[in-house]
């Protein structure tokens, strides 16, 4: 009988051993993905409306332009710098000085890269002197402010620096980016939006089923 108990006990710590090292390799797993490969982001306000809609959730690639080790400023393995219409996940450049857990991830799209001149007149915005006009874009308000109020409707001429990106919010004239606060690092992206994989409209308490699994663009 004691023997048979002690086999027992036995089996018990061998199952739950196995238990423990499974979820600690999984939690391990998590975490690598997490860090290097892709990382799930959720929508909480409306300055990239139509394109992301508050309750959207999507996966960030976050190797497509280089994995960042900690303390090391170069990225590995770059398959590509960010382009021009590439809608971003960032560290919040303001936020650089707070700490970790205070810091704010946005989302934009780029508009300018390193070298450009960038200018915004009368709610058009301009690269390097030519008009640059994307069908996501959107204005949903009629007036036009002043450039001496504040620069979401006139701005610039200004150039982006080397390293940097000027952003900007699909929903123009409701959008707080790089036309109030400046540029981007790119010491700052954390990678490139790709999927939607999920979509709650909180107003209808409902599931957007037709924007579930669909690319971002």
């Amino acid at each position: 009988m004691f023997l048979n108990q002690s086999k027992r006990d036995k089996a018990n710590k061998s199952r739950f051993r196995e238990y423990g090292e499974a979820l600690f390799f999984a939690l391990i797993l998590a975490l690598l993905i997490r860090t290097f490969l892709f990382q799930a982001f959720k929508i909480p306000s409306g300055s990239m409306e139509d394109t992301l809609l508050i309750g959207d959730h999507l996966l960030v690639n976050k190797f497509i332009y280089g994995t960042r080790l900690p303390f090391m400023d170069e990225p590995l393995l770059t398959l590509r710098d960010p382009d021009r219409g590439d809608i971003i996940v960032f560290e919040f450049p303001l936020d650089k000085e707070k700490s970790y857990f205070k810091r704010r991830d946005f989302i934009k799209r780029i508009i300018g890269l390193p070298g450009d001149r960038i200018e915004v007149r009368d709610k058009k915005v301009l690269v390097n002197g030519t008009p640059y006009h994307l069908q996501q874009e959107i204005h949903k308000e009629n007036d036009i402010i002043p450039g001496n109020l504040q620069p979401r409707d006139f701005m610039g001429p200004v150039e982006v620096p080397a390293g940097h990106y000027f952003v900007m919010g699909d929903n123009r004239d409701r959008s707080f980016d790089s036309r109030f606060w400046g540029f981007v690092p790119q010491t700052s992206i954390k990678g490139l939006a790709f999927i939607k994989y999920w979509s709650w409209d909180s107003e209808r308490n409902w599931p957007r089923w037709d924007r579930i699994g669909r690319p971002i663009d």
